[in-house]
């Protein structure tokens, strides 16, 4: 495995971080739901990137909502791993023999959906075209560059109806916000990529389905 420079200081932050550095919510010890998610971080023309999918607009739950791929545990999955290759590959096609896992993190619990959610983080080694594969569940694949998503412009923190505030991102016409949100921001914090910004700037509300199509500013 070879994987590029950029990436050690991501891991070595990663070798020591724990669930509450991620998240509010750390999974319970025998969470009833499991599922896994993979942040695969790629490389365009020497620059880091990352794989995120926009959800179908008709899914009965987190319609037309960016995330990373992933789902829930099948039974023949092996481990978090597993499943979160075989769910990428179901939803964007990718060829998970081009990937390298790189680090299993701490086990995140999404309240709402009562999942307990295991982030792996790949290195992209052999890209492979990617697009939505199964139309049912994704709308749209992107490569979207980390430096597109550490740019202040691109950072507002947004207000969910419930009384949540969290980090979010207006990228390629998508709002990334909600647990996805979360990790890319504490992924850009670990990988040493954040850029001054004022989080208390640009606070917007979410609407009352926020799920729908986000006007953003771009």
């Amino acid at each position: 495995m070879t994987a590029p420079a950029w990436v050690v200081p991501l891991l070595q932050a990663l070798g020591t971080v724990s669930a509450t550095d991620l998240t509010r919510f750390p999974a319970p010890p025998d969470p009833e739901r499991r599922s896994a998610v993979l942040m695969l971080m790629g490389e365009t023309e020497g620059e880091p990137d990352i794989l995120l999918i926009e959800r179908a607009h008709d899914m009965r739950s987190h319609a037309g909502q960016p995330a990373f791929p992933g789902g829930r545990v099948d039974p023949g999955d092996v481990d978090a791993a597993a499943t979160a290759l075989r769910e990428a590959n179901e939803e964007t096609g990718l060829d998970p023999a081009g990937v390298d896992v790189l680090a299993v993190l701490p086990d995140l619990f999404i309240p709402p959906s009562g999942f307990s959610v295991t982030p792996v983080l790949g290195w992209w080694r052999s890209p492979t075209p990617v697009y939505a594969k199964d139309p049912a569940e994704v709308a749209s694949v992107h490569r979207v560059p980390i430096a597109e998503l550490a740019d202040p412009s691109r950072r507002v923190r947004v207000r969910h109806p419930s009384g949540y505030v969290g980090p979010a991102f207006e990228v390629r016409g998508l709002l990334v916000w909600g647990f996805t949100g979360g990790l890319v921001d504490r992924l850009i914090h670990l990988g040493g990529w954040e850029r001054p910004w004022s989080d208390s700037a640009r606070l917007v509300p979410l609407p009352d389905d926020p799920y729908r199509p986000w006007p953003t500013s771009e």
